[in-house]
């Protein structure tokens, strides 16, 4: 392949581009995980996560893995086989969540969307109400859907589940909002949130977290699901000094100490304001050019302040040799889930700094209409936007 001038210019919602100051951090000598200076390391970055995640109350766990083995983590060690689990289906990484709950032995309970809207809280209070024995033992959702750009209201969820007074542990993934939308773990009254080092945390994949409420630590002690690698038990007592129960990532650890130090200098409320300015500025363009998001309907809650999914033309990301010239380094996201060819996504957290750099990504986007209305008019196709797209989606998710 013939070399590339210019740097690499990530545009997808996850990994996303790594700071420089982490990827300097993380380029560092590996200490002795068992040695003092570890001990001190586990323990900064523990509590740096904790104020992330907004909890004094709950226990953070870090595991060396990807934001799956934290969904794994959060079931396993609260449930047991045959419990009963309700789920929002919002998108494609909610419904892996649910493929994952089925083969660990659980009964789950879909509640569908059209992918379109986050997780409906009357619904899932409708659901919740109507369960007289208490036999659903959890209820997950997932804040920021990273595959549709759509984000839940927790907070909303939470009250609905209250209303009804309905015991089930509440479960929520944070995979693509934590440290880019407002999360409150705490305040929410969540009992395990799972996220992932690779979007709002400005890291490369490789680790994952799950942070957890007295309720959920309780039932830890009773459930029968097999755990061993994912056991929260020895985590958190080792995690008391710093250390962990078996070898750590010692080097994606400098990069998180690194990144909530980035975090704490910015203010987390500043981050999240300039997510939202992002976000407004990304939308405002793509609909100027013609193109339908994903999600639309007027409630601003619902409107992802990371990635952003729109309806586009065609799919052409295709394969990395595919790729039109523009798009080689500037790389965009193919889409992800059921129908996979009606809809991009792309992201402009952690390292899209700034709006001097948005019109970079703007205007390779700004390409794509023109180029395919021009081929589809040669091709004698239908020029399918706007609502005959979304039917289309649909039609396709339902044939999969």
């Amino acid at each position: 392949m013939p070399r590339r001038a210019g740097r690499h210019f990530l545009q997808i919602p996850g990994p996303t581009n790594v700071p420089d100051r982490v990827l300097r951090a993380i380029d560092s000598p590996t200490i002795d995980h068992r040695g003092p200076e570890f001990g001190e390391l586990g323990k900064t970055v523990l509590a740096g996560m904790k104020r992330v995640f907004k909890s004094t109350q709950g226990e953070v766990v870090i595991y060396p893995a990807s934001g799956t083995g934290a969904w794994e983590a959060a079931l396993v060690n609260t449930l047991s086989p045959g419990d009963r689990v309700l789920m929002a289906e919002t998108g494609h990484f909610a419904t892996l969540w649910q493929k994952m709950a089925a083969r660990l032995g659980l009964v789950v309970e879909f509640l569908g969307t059209d992918w379109r809207h986050g997780a409906d809280p009357e619904a899932i209070g409708k659901r919740l109400r109507a369960d007289a024995a208490k036999e659903i033992k959890a209820l997950c959702v997932v804040h920021n859907e990273t595959s549709t750009g759509v984000t839940s209201r927790i907070s909303e969820v939470r009250k609905a589940i209250d209303a009804c007074g309905h015991p089930a542990l509440f479960m929520v993934d944070t995979i693509s909002s934590l440290a880019s939308v407002d999360y409150r773990h705490d305040e929410w009254g969540v009992d395990v949130t799972v996220a992932g080092s690779q979007k709002g945390l400005m890291l490369p994949p490789g680790l994952s977290f799950n942070c957890i409420s007295a309720k959920a630590l309780a039932a830890a002690k009773s459930a029968r699901l097999p755990r061993s690698y994912w056991s929260w038990e020895e985590m958190i007592a080792n995690g008391k000094s710093g250390y962990f129960p078996y070898t750590p990532a010692t080097n994606l650890l400098y990069g998180l100490r690194e990144a909530l130090r980035m975090l704490a200098e910015e203010g987390l409320d500043n981050v999240f304001a300039r997510h939202t300015r992002l976000a407004e500025a990304c939308r405002r363009a793509v609909r100027a050019l013609g193109l339908e998001l994903l999600l639309e309907g007027g409630i601003s809650e619902l409107l992802s302040r990371a990635p952003l999914a729109v309806h586009q033309l065609e799919q052409r990301h295709g394969n990395q040799g595919d790729q039109e010239p523009e798009c080689q380094v500037l790389a965009q996201a193919a889409p992800v889930g059921a129908g996979r060819t009606g809809w991009k996504a792309f992201g402009h957290l952690c390292q899209i700094r700034n709006e001097r750099e948005m019109p970079k990504i703007l205007c390779v986007v700004e390409t794509v209409p023109d180029q395919e209305r021009r081929r589809r008019h040669e091709a004698n196709e239908p020029d399918l936007r706007g609502p005959h797209r979304c039917e289309l989606l649909i039609q396709q998710r339902a044939n999969a």
